[in-house]
């Protein structure tokens, strides 16, 4: 089995996968880097903290590399703020800064932060959305719609791994990987994105499970047959959705060939 996370932040899920009876191979389909300046309006943005009635964290990663900026700009957080976060796990890290969250309880994406029940009057509040470069922008356009003054923190950057051509396929098949584990679409587009079309060819049937129907369906529009949906993105809901993934074990996903 294929574990996709961020390098640094796959080791749970991996040794979860192990407890569960599988073999995990890790090889990260999403790199992270801090950016290493804001641009000033950014800078004022964290100077001006206070004047923000919300504060919203799409992900785990907002947290690490926005509250090293935030805390940075700001050791001392304001009051007043109402904090968000995408999921529990993200909720997790943003309270261990010492702020009460609001989150979704099982819907960890842009709708359902949308839906949580003080996000629905913000006519005229000030919001702040923590993020990476590029992204969704589901949540601006609908805060936005709703009349809120929407801002954006963009703090770290995502890219697709650095392979050469025919790598991630060879270890595909030395490692025998029948199942992989999405964590975003962006990991699903870096995946097809590093395969050639004839090695894409050869792993179109292996089992992906995915963090969303929205990621599904382009799993699917990518040429992916067999895909499982998971409840959300998080280690225990991945795990959850392996008893809905059953190919023959974890065979090999790209076959020997002779070409």
């Amino acid at each position: 089995m294929l574990v996709t996370r961020p390098a640094g932040q796959e080791a749970d899920l991996c040794r979860a996968v192990t407890a569960a009876g599988f073999v995990a191979h890790s090889q990260p389909l999403l790199e992270l880097t801090a950016l290493p300046s804001l641009a000033p309006e950014q800078r004022r943005r964290l100077l001006d903290l206070d004047c923000y009635r919300h504060i919203v964290f799409v992900s785990g990663n907002a947290v690490r590399f926005g509250m090293a900026w935030i805390e940075a700009l700001r050791p001392r957080l304001p009051g007043g703020i109402n904090w968000y976060a995408v999921g529990e796990a993200t909720a997790g890290l943003l309270r261990a800064h010492g702020v009460e969250v609001f989150t979704p309880a099982e819907e960890m994406t842009s709708e359902g932060l949308l839906a949580l029940p003080r996000l629905q009057r913000v006519a005229g509040d000030r919001v702040l959305i923590v993020k990476g470069e590029g992204g969704r922008s589901t949540l601006r356009e609908e805060l936005s719609r709703r009349g809120a003054r929407v801002e954006e923190l963009a703090c770290y950057r995502r890219s697709c791994p650095s392979l050469a051509p025919g790598e991630l396929a060879g270890r595909l098949q030395r490692w025998g990987i029948g199942i992989i584990l999405l964590s975003s679409g962006e990991g699903l587009a870096n995946l097809v994105a590093l395969l050639a079309p004839q090695e894409f060819s050869k792993l179109r049937h292996v089992a992906l499970i995915v963090p969303s129907a929205r990621v599904a369906d382009a799993a699917r529009q990518a040429g992916f047959d067999h895909i499982v949906t998971a409840d959300n993105a998080s280690d225990a809901a991945m795990l959850a959705a392996l008893n809905g993934c059953a190919p023959s074990g974890d065979s090999p996903a790209i076959p020997e060939t002779n070409e």
